[in-house]
């Protein structure tokens, strides 16, 4: 070998097995860089647009009986401190957990059971890099358990990307339910 060469394997390999194992390393390069470049990718496009980060939540948030909610990708579309906050049915309390607490929570094998929640209509509201959307919502759970709601998403925009700061969600209870300008009846 010449001097200042980098070998991967010990100085008694056969020159043969040393070319067939550096086509290999070369080769399992080529398939892994694109495939987490694409993993990359598509977690920038999620949260280069208002409708794609929440889009993207609930992407992230329905999911088949079985398969396992992926926390990181949802971790990444909240700032580090956000704040999460449901609003009961009864409208008798409301409970506030950190981006961790609701991430435990998603981890639950409920979740485990399938679930569903998807985009009914939309409301955006945008200034100077802060944006207020209101998303009415349609959910069922795998207990066959249906419902429909407000998502209300607090967006911020900074290091070229958009964040969510805070999310407060309530279900129609009480016979309220989502008004016309949400979607509703």
């Amino acid at each position: 070998m010449p001097y200042g060469t980098v070998t991967l394997f010990s100085r008694n390999v056969n020159n043969n097995n040393y070319h067939f194992m550096k086509y290999l390393l070369y080769i399992i390069c080529l398939t892994i860089i694109p495939l987490s470049s694409l993993a990359q990718d598509k977690e920038d496009t999620a949260v280069a647009s208002i409708d794609g980060i929440v889009n993207g939540l609930l992407d992230q948030i329905t999911i088949e009986e079985g398969k396992k909610i992926d926390t990181s990708a949802v971790r990444n579309l909240f700032h580090p401190s956000a704040q999460l906050t449901v609003l009961h049915n009864d409208s008798s309390f409301a409970e506030t957990v950190s981006l961790d607490e609701f991430l435990s929570l998603l981890k639950d094998p409920y979740y485990e059971q399938g679930f569903l929640e998807k985009e009914i209509h939309k409301v955006i509201d945008e200034y100077n890099g802060i944006a207020q959307v209101f998303q009415s919502f349609y959910a069922k759970d795998s207990e066959g358990v249906e419902n429909k709601g407000i998502n209300s998403y607090q967006l911020a925009y900074y290091n070229g990307r958009w964040w969510i700061v805070s999310l407060l969600w309530t279900s129609e209870s009480n016979g309220v339910e989502l008004p016309e300008k949400y979607g509703g009846k």
